[in-house]
């Protein structure tokens, strides 16, 4: 596996990573954010989620990202990308 320069982080994050970079103490605490959708799931076909939509996401849930400003949810994007 190729490695990582210092600082970069990888765009595709395995469910631990993911969890970790959301804050969450336990991978248990992070599915739970999916289930509730605060993250979206992993991307379709694999088992790593997207960091940049996790950051829209949560920037969407804080306040930093207004929806209309966002353009379509998630939910919109995912229906219209679904196999």
């Amino acid at each position: 596996m190729t490695k990582l320069l210092l600082g970069m982080l990888p765009r595709g994050l395995t469910r631990e990573q993911a969890a970790a970079y959301c804050g969450c103490e336990t991978v248990e605490a992070f599915d739970a954010w999916v289930r509730r959708k605060i993250v979206p799931p992993a991307m379709p076909g694999t088992c790593r989620w997207d960091r940049k939509a996790i950051d829209r996401a949560l920037d969407r849930l804080s306040g930093l990202l207004a929806p209309e400003a966002a353009g379509q949810s998630f939910e919109e994007w995912a229906a219209q990308h679904a196999d």
